[in-house]
């Protein structure tokens, strides 16, 4: 199990994780990207912190 978490002073809104997570679990909220599911739902395969071009996203396995 993995959960996701977005840094929202990092992030600058350009919204390519939201259309790349595989869980559906971003989305846009006031400018910037939002885990707006259960961030436990994310299946840990990174994309996001592989788009993100200001390293906004962390995840953990739990």
């Amino acid at each position: 199990m993995f959960m996701v978490t977005i840094n929202q002073d990092k992030c600058e809104g350009c919204g390519s994780c939201v259309d790349a997570c595989p869980a559906k679990i971003l989305g846009m909220t006031e400018g910037k990207a939002e885990v707006i599911g259960d961030a436990a739902d994310c299946l840990g395969c990174e994309t996001c912190l592989e788009l993100c071009p200001t390293e906004a996203f962390s995840i953990m396995e739990l």
